[in-house]
């Protein structure tokens, strides 16, 4: 197996050539792209996985929140900088590999890869789990298979299906969240009909704005991290886009107001209109408690809609980043060759080979729930930390080059280089370290770890047998 020096790589990755001369299709239009980019950070953790965060945490959720929203602030513009500069369907894989080496290129891309198929498992079962409580005599496997073969249909046909799907869940996702907030701005403001005003009393009331201290406020900033992953997908779309280079520096120009917006103005309206210690965000999650005690017909199942819609949303943009990630490797010669062929535009061997594994992890689940699937869970349990490390490492190394070589590149400049970029790399250094007080993060650190020390050694050793061979 040979592969490209680490020169040329990012240079191949952009024009996803591959045998026989067929290039990946550029049909994502600007409309995807923004909308990708927008409903990219409204995920179903958001909806649901944020009640344990509340619950931990407090009032307090939203300092967790805005501190997490701070950090992957910093990593999107310092990928939107790479990526504006190279635009690659491998993104900072491709990036890492040059500014680092074929070991970093092979480690981050697969790390990458597995963390998508595991989670495109994850949301087959939770979005199963809704049907099959809207249709309890119909079996959860059949639902699964559904979508999963939805999803892969789609993305096996041509790249702008899955920009439309993308477009359209998120716009229902950007439409469900904005209606949350003016419901819940007017029944802060005391003019919603039927609901008083609750004032500052549930922020500093029921034990104070940090109620469990300390190590409350690090169990909601764990919560609130890994509520953030996938942003990097919209990188992957911006290589198949109309205007690479514009689409993804309009895609990290707005990334602050929108995780401003959707995170942590969501997070100030719940902790304010209910009290923090509210069983029914728990039980039912945040938004659903809200919308309840707010008198909204049918909220529960509006809201399972919404999750659902979230969920197949991530699924979808799972599938898709999964196999443009494992393209752009093989096509560097770090993944097995005949994956290689591309048909129409589409690399439709990755997309199946992504797709089967992640129904592969669907069957784990199934068969060994509390094992052999736990294993693959833990295992990508810090694998976004661990991304966000190798891009902040990366960006240090080639925006240096970048200022040397091709300024005229830098359409998107880190904030503040070198200072921000040390900073976030210092912030992920500090989450990982946190992880390490609570026995399940602690638990899934080390399986991360173990991952990522097996595919460095697997990259290395391969960088030094191509090595060897020139």
């Amino acid at each position: 197996m040979t592969r490209t020096s680490a020169t040329s790589a990012p240079e191949r990755a952009v024009s996803g050539q591959a045998p026989g001369g067929t290039d990946l299709s550029h049909g994502l239009k600007q409309r995807h792209l923004s909308m990708i980019a927008l409903g990219g950070v409204i995920g179903a953790g958001l909806f649901v996985g944020s009640g344990a965060g509340i619950a931990a945490a407090g009032p307090a959720i939203v300092l967790a929140y805005a501190a997490s929203g701070l950090l992957v602030m910093l990593v999107m513009r310092m990928l939107g900088e790479m990526a504006a500069a190279n635009p690659a369907s491998g993104t900072f894989s491709v990036h890492a590999e040059k500014a680092i080496g074929p070991w970093a290129g092979f480690t981050a891309g697969w790390m990458f890869w597995v963390e998508l198929c595991v989670g495109i498992a994850v949301e087959a079962i939770g979005a199963a789990h809704i049907m099959q409580s809207w249709f309890p005599s119909t079996p959860s496997w059949m639902w699964v298979l559904i979508f999963m073969a939805v999803f892969c249909g789609a993305n096996l046909a041509a790249v702008s299906n899955f920009g439309e799907f993308e477009f359209w869940f998120a716009t229902l996702k950007v439409a469900a969240i904005g209606i949350f907030l003016v419901l819940g701005v007017l029944a802060i403001a005391g003019v919603l009909p039927g609901t008083a005003a609750p004032g500052a009393d549930n922020l500093t009331g029921h034990g104070g704005f940090i109620p469990n201290g300390a190590n409350g406020l690090v169990v909601g900033l764990l919560a609130s991290v890994f509520a953030y992953g996938g942003l990097e997908t919209v990188t992957i779309a911006a290589a198949e886009s109309e205007q690479p280079v514009k689409g993804v520096a309009q895609a990290v120009r707005t990334a602050m107001w929108r995780i401003a917006l959707f995170y942590v103005g969501s997070m100030l309206v719940v902790v304010t209109v209910l009290p923090w210690n509210d069983k029914s965000l728990l039980t039912d999650g945040p938004y659903v408690a809200v919308l309840e005690y707010l008198d909204i017909p049918a909220a529960g199942q509006i809201m399972n809609v919404i999750v659902l819609i979230a969920l197949l949303s991530a699924m979808n943009a799972n599938i898709y980043g999964a196999s443009r990630m494992s393209h752009s490797l093989v096509m560097r010669g770090e993944g097995p060759r005949f994956l290689a062929k591309v048909s129409n535009g589409v690399p439709r061997l990755t997309v199946i080979a992504s797709s089967a594994f992640g129904f592969f992890a669907v069957l784990l689940s199934y068969w060994w729930p509390d094992t052999v699937f736990k294993w693959l869970l833990y295992m990508t349990g810090a694998a976004v930390l661990v991304v966000w490390g190798f891009i902040a490492v990366t960006q240090l190394r080639m925006r240096r080059r970048l200022e040397r070589t091709a300024p005229e590149k830098l359409v998107v400049k880190m904030w503040l280089f070198p200072g921000l970029t040390w900073a976030a790399l210092a912030g992920i250094v500090a989450v990982l370290s946190l992880m390490l007080r609570e026995e399940d993060t602690r638990v899934q650190l080390y399986f991360t770890a173990g991952l990522t020390g097996a595919l460095a050694l697997v990259g290395y050793l391969r960088q030094r047998v191509t090595a060897a061979k020139h």
